[in-house]
């Protein structure tokens, strides 16, 4: 699927690329580690699926994702949500992420701490993909509206934190004890 994506994306090659740049190293790190610290089949999951997000996102551009630029046109919105979607899940799948290697690498247990370390992790994370995306815009004029997919939106790099923090609270809520049954098996 990746490569399918860098057939005639909807920008430019330079925007798909880093668009879809950490697929590309989340799949060299996940090979890397696959002995050496396998992960849970939910992570695995949830993995490829935030991988799917990405790379439709780097084809298209996400703010012209086709299904979300008939939603915005049906419901009369103002602008092309995917990109919602993409922050969302940034903070929803790597708080799974997060929570296994804490669990399984330091001393934190389940609870209070240990939900607030995975959700810090995921602000801060959240936090530098839009310092990112900024230090992006400063270098390459020309991809920095594709790149950073505001479409008019003061108000866009405070939705995308919002949502990833909303994405890490309801994946440990949500998601917190299939992961907690699936991790007894790697202790």
């Amino acid at each position: 699927m990746l490569l399918l994506s860098a057939i005639d994306p909807v920008a430019d090659r330079y925007t798909w690329f880093l668009e879809t740049a950490p697929v590309m190293i989340g799949i060299g790190l996940l090979l890397w580690s696959r002995t050496r610290f396998p992960l849970t089949p939910l992570l695995y999951r949830l993995l490829a699926l935030h991988g799917v997000i990405l790379i439709i996102g780097g084809h298209y551009t996400y703010a012209e994702v086709p299904l979300f630029n008939w939603l915005r046109d049906t419901l009369e919105l103002s602008r092309n949500h995917y990109d919602r979607v993409g922050h969302l899940a940034q903070g929803f799948i790597p708080a799974i992420l997060a929570r296994e290697i804490l669990l399984r690498r330091s001393p934190l247990t389940r609870g209070g701490w240990l939900t607030l370390c995975v959700t810090s992790i995921c602000l801060a994370f959240s936090a530098f993909y839009e310092m990112i995306e900024w230090w992006t815009a400063l270098l390459s004029e020309e991809a920095a509206a594709a790149f950073l997919g505001t479409q008019g939106d003061a108000w866009d790099t405070q939705w995308d934190m919002f949502l990833a923090l909303l994405g890490a609270l309801s994946s440990q809520w949500l998601l917190g004890r299939i992961h907690d049954r699936q991790l007894t098996a790697y202790r």
